[in-house]
């Protein structure tokens, strides 16, 4: 007796093809799970057995053997318990195997056969899509997986019951219906910002163009109030990305009810967050907080408090976009697109703030900023000052000028730019902060005046290859901003003026 069902492992947000074989052959009792599994799926015998009695079914007292091929593939999770449990239904009769046949499955078997839903719905939708077959799944984890496709067939069961009732025509499981987050309540709005036009400006560069930012200022200056107003003023997700953020938030189980998100993620882990947490990884590797602030927000509060060796690991992610997690027998790989927002105080006290004075001197504020390193500084395109506010700026009335007056602009910059990108044939390319070098010198080359102020700023400054590059692209998004066409000098120069902190810092070391 014989029966089998397809699957998915996930390895990354791909999800891995696999079949689940099950053999009832004569010998004594017993149930084996072969295939590389892990604890939870060598587990999932009970779960298995105690479903299947709750819906009056009881094993066999022969040898059975369950096999997760290919063998070489590790297999964790929960969310095989259903793929054996059909397989095994299929072994002893209990449904016909063209019911199955075009189905992959997934979910987690409760004892009272109930299934549970499980992490990686989407992905695991999107991976039985691409093998052609239609997706078994848990009833709360429909919702989600109907965006693999519309032609896409997919059975969301609350029980095991129903299911084997739809099987055998007692019931109809209907196809459930897309399910997207609704409006959460509005974003904190720039209007509530009293003061720090300069830094604002900065914010909507930084918005336009996808571009890097830290901000650096005395305690309370409003650094980490004007980072939590971003998303306000950033765009909607496209349906293309609302596909690619929900992945990543489906595989780490953060999907509520398998709604969709259309805001951009907006990530703030603490400065105690080890490298795992923040990059991904662990014993059971899982997405960390910079891929799930993928094509969204990663805001670091109080840089420096990070530990260096966490903050360094920043460095390939913010370079490539993607986050490579090794191992000894596997290589997993997660998008990790973000917009990384740094702030941090001029010094561990504070007081090395202009107008203020620091009691431990200079030291205080070397000592402090050099937690940082330069590599990692050299990433980050827009680094300004955020003077503190006066109280004369606290006492003035609201500003006219909110997040709709800025979003609107910074909506016109990106579609300029996706339009440009289009027309160039650049495919995967979204912002000005995402371009490669051959591309900027085709968009991005100044008018003579402008090269020769980046020539002169290049040698006197001692910009980097990096460093050079990335004040183009900032350049690019100062014109995009103005609707030019050509960027030209006073966009080099203002791009330059951002990248003085870091360039003070160099040149102190």
């Amino acid at each position: 007796m014989y029966g089998q069902i397809a699957t998915v492992a996930f390895v990354g947000i791909e999800a891995k093809p696999v079949e689940v074989q099950v053999r009832i052959s004569s010998g004594g009792h017993v149930f084996a799970i072969v295939g590389l599994p892990d604890k939870a799926v060598a587990e999932s015998r009970e779960r298995v057995r105690n479903a299947l009695h709750a819906v009056g079914l009881g094993l066999p007292w022969k040898h059975i053997t369950v096999n997760l091929a290919p063998a070489d593939l590790p297999k964790e999770g929960s969310h095989f318990d259903l793929p054996i449990a059909l397989a095994l239904m299929v072994a002893m009769g209990a449904i016909p195997p063209d019911a199955i046949e075009g189905y992959a499955a997934i979910g987690e078997l409760a004892l009272d056969a109930s299934i549970r839903p499980v992490p990686g719905a989407l992905p695991a939708a999107i991976g039985a899509n691409a093998m052609g077959k239609g997706l078994i799944c848990p009833g709360a984890c429909g919702p989600e997986a109907v965006w693999a496709g519309e032609d896409m067939a997919v059975l969301a069961a609350p029980h095991l019951l129903s299911l084997v009732n739809h099987f055998k025509g007692l019931q109809t499981l209907s196809r459930p219906k897309p399910n997207v987050e609704q409006d959460a309540g509005p974003l904190p709005d720039l209007k509530d910002v009293k003061g720090q036009e300069s830094a604002k400006r900065v914010l909507e560069v930084a918005a336009a163009g996808g571009h890097n930012l830290l901000m650096i200022g005395a305690p309370g200056s409003g650094k980490s109030m004007l980072a939590a107003r971003l998303p306000s003023i950033l765009p909607p997700l496209s349906p293309e990305e609302m596909l690619e953020v929900s992945m990543v938030h489906s595989l780490a189980g953060e999907l509520l009810g398998g709604k969709l998100a259309t805001r951009r993620p907006f990530r703030a882990p603490h400065h105690s967050a080890s490298m795992a947490a923040l990059v991904g990884g662990g014993s059971k590797p899982r997405p960390g907080e910079v891929s799930l602030a993928h094509l969204g927000v990663l805001f670091l509060d109080e840089l420096p408090e990070f530990l260096p060796n966490v903050l360094d690991a920043l460095r390939q992610p913010l370079e490539t976009g993607e986050t490579v997690i090794a191992r000894a027998n596997h290589r997993i790989a997660y998008p990790s697109r973000v917009q990384l927002v740094a702030a941090m105080n001029p010094c561990k006290c504070g007081g090395a703030a202009p107008g203020q004075s620091c009691r431990r001197g200079p030291r205080c504020a070397d000592d402090y900023q050099a937690r940082v390193s330069g590599p990692l500084l050299d990433r980050i395109d827009l680094q300004i000052e955020v003077p503190a506010v006066s109280a004369a700026d606290l006492v003035l009335p609201a500003p006219t000028e909110g997040s709709a007056e800025v979003r609107a602009r910074v909506a016109a910059a990106r579609e300029r730019q996706c339009a440009r990108f289009v027309a160039l044939g650049a495919k995967g390319v979204r912002t000005n902060s995402e371009c490669s070098g051959a591309l900027l010198e085709q968009i991005a080359m100044p008018d003579e005046e402008g090269v020769a102020l980046l020539r002169r700023a290049s040698e006197a400054l001692q910009l980097s290859a990096r460093g050079f590059h990335r004040t183009l692209r900032v350049a690019r998004t100062l014109a995009d901003l103005d609707g030019a066409e050509k960027v030209v000098r006073v966009h080099v120069a203002e791009a330059l003026s951002y990248r003085g902190e870091t360039l003070r810092q160099q040149r102190a070391a």
